[in-house]
């Protein structure tokens, strides 16, 4: 695992932490953050395609719950030298953000076996100034993320709980287009989030409206 994610993804293991919970067990090859009965539960912070064939292998035999934070709320702690600064950061996290990484995935959403749980944690992400870090970030570099709180979480269990994403003025057919409006979302996002539940059978084309294809809910 990334070192930056450490703290972060330590912090979510002790937070979803239940007593009679295992934590770090072994399963079927795998070492899975934690084991409660039946049930295999993995903290993802980013990165899906990295855990996907881990997934696709326990999901043959266990049911497995997937745990994805978004940041509603990032404070970011830059460190150059002996200064310190901090400010919070204008975005503001959503739920649909996790299609940004159930694209690589879409094929579980509608396994019985498969859940999924996404959490709006507030969190605090701390650069340092040593000329690492990418272009974008003018040389910073992340050394960490740290759990502050979570604010709000939702369980996706069965393919139906996707359609609660939908928002209320997607009532008939709809292109992607037409759900970036409504939902107030970039039409990037929004394709994915159609492309994913199109691919689970959760909405399914109904033709074209000019250039665009037209989706309905199919469940």
């Amino acid at each position: 695992m990334d070192v930056r994610e450490q703290t972060l993804h330590n912090q979510l293991k002790a937070w979803y932490l239940k007593t009679g919970d295992q934590l770090e067990g072994a399963v079927g090859g795998f070492i899975v953050d934690i084991v409660r009965g039946d049930l295999l539960i993995e903290i993802q912070t980013g990165n899906f395609s990295m855990i996907r064939s881990k997934l696709e292998e326990l999901l043959k035999t266990q049911k497995l719950r997937l745990v994805y934070p978004i940041p509603e709320r990032k404070w970011v702690s830059r460190v150059d030298g002996e200064k310190t600064s901090k400010r919070r950061s204008p975005k503001r996290g959503r739920f649909e953000e996790v299609f940004n990484e159930l694209i690589y995935i879409p094929h579980l959403l509608a396994n019985p076996s498969f859940s999924l749980e996404v959490l709006l944690i507030h969190m605090e992400e701390t650069l340092v100034n040593n000329g690492l870090g990418s272009w974008r970030r003018k040389g910073w570099s992340i050394q960490d993320r740290r759990l502050l709180e979570v604010v709000d979480c939702m369980l996706f269990e069965k393919p139906t709980d996707y359609l609660l994403l939908l928002p209320d003025k997607i009532q008939g057919n709809f292109t992607s287009k037409d759900l970036a409006k409504a939902s107030n979302l970039s039409l990037s996002l929004a394709r994915k989030m159609v492309y994913c539940l199109s691919y689970a059978g959760i909405i399914k084309e109904e033709g074209k409206f000019g250039r665009s294809k037209l989706y309905g809910r199919s469940i």
